[in-house]
Formats: structure tokens, C-alpha cells, sequence
């Protein structure tokens, strides 16, 4: 294990955790000297009213419960613990960054479960390259849920060795290595001179693809990247809320069903056959296949899709979502022959398919000062080519953005006389964002000019009824039209 706890280490965990948590409570005035104590550190930056905060915290508590020992997770209150927050940047809740000795070493990009935190931060405790002995120990590596790199070699002096062990040391983050000073280890795969061989996960083993692919270049840390990234998902991998940013990184289409790979790995496998069937006929189209448990991923399919419990469970719901955010789903009923898959997919490929939009209702009146936009109504106000638009994206759960109501709401009186601008809102969680628009916090304020609505503007001014006003007179297209002309400064 890369790490060792001192008397003086446990004691600091004691203290600085609040009672019958194991989650680091840390502060202004003891954030450095705690985090220069661990060789390893995650730390969650949040707000106590934060809606993401909040959903995170049980699972944080878990994750923190299982690397006890290991792995310390901390937590700070930006809330009433300025001045540590701001000197790392945090501008948005959560934000969860890694520190090596007290150092910031980069933010967490994995997943926010408990199990996906723990796997994530595990990596970072072990060696980046596990030894193999015998073939025993090779087997044993090889039959885990995740995939995992073996690199054969003639000895301890291998140059290959050496930069195999720079090439796991840099993605060990990422993926599980392993290695053999002896290349009889790997015989049975065909192992007979120094190479590194990929094993995809054993649950995943299909007749559409092999379960084993070999690299024979020379090993670089980049050419290594390359291979792993091209091959580790195979044809139709499983996507997990643990792989899911980097699945969906690229066009995904996933079928939702019942996946249990601990209790049912032939039932799980019997429907993802008939997906890997249809999907060979759709490879090199820029289309990544995918399954996943409906369970797993049923708020999302709700939110996301429209898609409830009430659908029959053990027939595969199918949807596409692509990198730019646009999102289709299988109207027709998932058939075991895979024909209505099929339909489904040259629809898609002809740009047949109609996409789907989360939207709310369309607001009966829209009459006040500020214009209640809603996704279907997102092209009619605020892609309007003749109005110049301010567009707040908002949470109702967000107090920054409650803070801001009413001054929003005053910029709106104050502009309700100007025929040429719009001052609008969107609730975010309820609405699909159209993709051009970065919103990864709350409130995210955009300006959108009249004839260049395709290049809106990211406001990052200050949050006064002054402060919209002076940037809007810079840069809206007309001149203002005020209702109180005392306000012009």
C-alpha cells in the first residue's frame, strides 16, 4: 500500500471528523496544515442548500466510510470558508478536487457514487502495476468485473518493462495493470515473446467479438493510450454511472433492461447478444453501442426521457444520445429478431428521427417583467432574430439564484419598455439546455445578440441591476430604451 497512518494522522481524522461521520470537517484555519498531513486528500467544496451537494452527501459519507484508513475525504463549507475556497477557484457546488501533500494535484473527474468514488480514489493507493508470479495470479487478475492490461516481459531489465511501468504509473486512474517478468505466464494465450495483452471483462466474453486483444508495438505511454482507449469497451460494453462520462464522450446508444451481472449473467447476456447482432451491421457509422441497467439508471431515463417504471422491465428501452446533447428514443417495442432495432437505426442514419426534448408546459400567461422560457418555446423567444435576449439559467433549489430573483426581476422592469431586448429565465432542471450553452452551475446568465444567435455570450459580470445595465448598454444591438431614465449612469 502506498500509505501509512500515523498516531498523529488517526488523531487529526478523530478530531477534525464530525461525530459518527468519517468525512473530514475542514476550515480557513486548519485546511493546510490537515491536508499537508496526507500523502493522498479528496476534498468536496459545497454549500450547505446546494441541491447536488445534498444528493452527493449520503454517498460521500459511504465512499469516506469504505477508504477509512486509506484515503481521507474532506469537506469544506465555501459557504462560511471563504477564503480556502476561493483560493482554489471554486465557483460552482460541488466541486471535489484531489491534494497530494497539502498540494492541489487536480480536480475529480470520476463518478459521485459511493462505489465509483472508492474505486476512483483506490487507484490512487496501490501499486500502479500489479506483479504477477504464476499463471494462478494471472487468472486471478483476469476475472474481475473490470478489464484489465498484462504485459508479458523477459525480465526485470526489459526496456519494455520500464516503459510499461511509466505508461500504468500515468493511467493507473483509469485502468487496472498488471505485469510478467516471465512471458511463459501468459503461454496459454498464445503468449510466446514480449507483448501486453488486453483482457476485457469475463461477464462480457461474446461469440461477436474476441475477449482478448493483443498490442505487439513498441510501448509508449501515448501508443499504450491509444490501444487501451480503442479496444477496452469492445462492441457493446456495460455502461455503469461509474463509466458513463467516458462512454458518452462520444454518440452512444444504450438499451435499458433488466442488467444484473451478479445474479444473472445468461439473462443479462441473452438481450445484449441480440444488440451486439444488429449493432455489427452499424459498425465505423460513428455509433457506439451500449446496455445498462434500467434500475440503475431509471431517474435519468425519468428526467431524461420521459421513460417511467410503468414499461415492461425485461424488454430493452432504447435511446441514443449523442456528444453534441441531442437525444432520440425507440418508439416500436424492442423485438427479439432485432428487425425493429434495425428500423430504428436507419431512421436515425437518414435523419428521420425526431428528437426528444425535456420541456415543461408553456406557461398560460407570460406577461411579467421577466419571460418564462420553457424548451419548447427556447427557438421562439430566445431565438428570435429581431430581440437582443439576457437568459438566466436557474435551479429553484439554488440560493445565489433566489438572491438574484428580484434584482433579475427589476433589469426586466426597468427594460420592459425596450421593444428590442428580452430579459428571460429557464429553469435548467426542468428543461433540456440546447447544447451551444455551457451550464454547469447556478444561476449561468447568457446574453444572446439579435442576428448571431448560434454564438451566445457568457455574462460574467457583476450581479447588480447597475452591473446588467452598463454591460447591456456595451453591447446590446440598439440603445437601451429605460423606463426610469435616472437609472442611465
Amino acid at each position: 500500500m502506498r500509505f501509512a497512518c500515523s498516531v498523529v494522522i488517526s488523531l487529526i481524522l478523530v478530531i477534525g471528523s464530525s461525530e459518527g461521520s468519517d468525512v473530514l470537517e475542514l476550515g480557513d484555519s486548519d485546511f493546510d496544515r490537515t491536508a499537508a498531513m496526507h500523502e493522498t486528500m479528496l476534498v468536496e467544496f459545497f454549500a450547505p442548500w446546494c441541491g447536488h451537494c445534498q444528493r452527493l452527501a449520503p454517498e460521500y459519507e459511504t465512499a469516506a466510510t469504505k477508504l477509512k484508513g486509506t484515503v481521507p475525504l474532506a469537506k469544506v463549507d465555501c459557504t462560511t470558508n471563504t477564503e480556502i475556497c476561493e483560493r482554489f477557484g471554486v465557483n460552482g457546488y460541488p466541486t471535489l478536487k484531489i491534494f497530494r501533500s497539502g498540494e492541489e494535484a487536480g480536480s475529480y473527474d470520476g463518478p459521485r457514487t459511493a462505489a465509483g468514488i472508492v474505486s476512483h480514489m483506490k487507484k490512487h493507493s496501490g501499486p500502479s502495476s500489479v506483479a504477477l508470479i504464476s499463471e494462478v495470479d494471472l487468472d486471478s487478475f483476469v476475472d474481475n468485473f473490470e478489464a484489465g492490461v498484462v504485459g508479458f516481459f523477459s525480465g526485470d531489465d526489459s526496456e519494455q518493462l520500464a516503459e510499461f511501468l511509466k505508461a500504468s504509473s500515468a493511467m493507473s486512474d483509469s485502468y487496472r495493470f498488471a505485469h510478467s517478468t516471465d512471458v511463459g505466464t501468459g503461454l496459454k494465450y498464445g503468449v510466446v515473446e514480449e507483448c501486453v495483452l488486453l483482457f476485457r471483462p469475463p461477464r462480457l466474453n461474446s461469440k461477436f467479438e474476441d475477449s482478448v486483444v493483443k498490442y505487439t508495438k513498441p510501448v509508449s505511454l501515448s501508443s499504450l493510450r491509444t490501444f487501451i482507449r480503442d479496444n477496452v469497451f469492445g462492441l457493446c460494453p456495460h455502461l455503469t454511472t461509474e463509466n458513463r462520462e467516458t462512454l458518452r464522450e462520444s454518440d452512444l446508444l444504450t438499451a435499458y433492461y433488466n442488467v444484473d451481472y451478479i445474479r444473472n449473467i445468461k439473462g443479462t447476456n441473452y438481450w445484449r447478444n441480440r444488440i451486439m447482432k444488429v449493432a455489427t451491421q452499424f459498425q465505423g457509422r460513428g455509433l457506439n453501442f451500449a446496455v445498462a441497467d434500467r434500475q440503475e439508471f431509471q431517474d435519468e431515463l425519468e428526467e431524461e426521457f420521459g421513460l417511467g417504471l410503468s414499461e415492461e422491465g425485461d424488454i430493452p428501452l432504447i435511446t441514443i444520445r449523442t456528444s453534441a446533447g441531442h437525444k432520440y428514443s425507440m418508439q416500436e417495442e424492442f423485438t427479439r429478431d432485432g428487425k425493429s432495432l434495425e428500423r430504428f437505426l436507419e431512421d436515425y442514419f437518414d435523419n428521420k428521427l425526431k428528437r426528444y426534448v425535456k420541456s415543461e408546459a408553456v406557461p398560460d400567461s407570460n406577461d411579467g417583467p421577466v419571460k418564462v422560457v420553457v424548451a419548447d418555446t427556447f427557438d421562439e423567444i430566445v431565438n428570435d432574430p429581431q430581440k437582443d435576449v439576457l437568459v438566466e439559467f436557474y435551479a429553484p433549489w439554488c440560493g445565489h439564484c433566489k438572491n438574484l430573483e428580484p434584482i433579475y426581476k427589476e433589469l426586466g422592469e426597468k427594460l420592459s419598455g425596450d421593444p428590442s431586448i428580452v430579459i428571460a429565465k429557464m429553469d435548467a432542471t426542468a428543461n433540456d439546455v440546447p447544447p451551444n450553452y455551457d451550464v454547469q452551475g447556478f444561476p449561468t446568465i447568457y446574453f444572446v445578440p439579435s442576428g448571431q444567435k448560434e454564438q451566445p455570450q457568457r455574462y460574467e459580470g457583476g450581479r447588480e441591476v447597475s452591473d446588467f445595465i452598463s454591460y447591456l448598454k456595451k453591447e446590446a444591438t440598439n440603445p437601451l430604451v429605460l423606463s426610469d431614465s435616472r437609472e442611465e449612469l
